[in-house]
């Protein structure tokens, strides 16, 4: 998994960095397949801004979250990814169709 970490009018600092490396291994852990994640924090006035876009194997998935703390942002920003990754895992794994061909293949 290739993370790159941005920020707009806000400075990465080394925790900041530790902190969204620290938040994404639980994606990594949910689901092998991810490819890529950008995270963009952007700071405008009194509102703080965190984005992802994940890059997987035949889907990419954008989330992002506002509030008046960073690291709440972050927080609410990888709930909201892994509730996204985990739907996506599960669609992947029912396979609607390929039941329907087993239940052909056996009659």
């Amino acid at each position: 998994m290739n993370l790159s970490v941005s920020g707009h009018h806000v400075e990465i600092t080394p925790a900041i960095r530790d902190y969204v490396t620290g938040k994404m291994q639980r994606i990594a852990r949910h689901f092998d397949l991810v490819i890529d994640v950008d995270v963009i924090l952007t700071v405008e006035k009194l509102k703080q801004k965190a984005e992802v876009n994940v890059h997987m194997s035949g889907k990419d998935i954008y989330c992002e979250c506002d509030d008046g703390d960073m690291y709440a942002a972050i927080d609410i920003l990888v709930d909201k990814l892994d509730r996204r990754i985990l739907k996506h895992k599960r669609k992947l794994q029912d396979h609607p169709h390929d039941a329907l061909k087993h239940q052909e293949e056996e009659a």
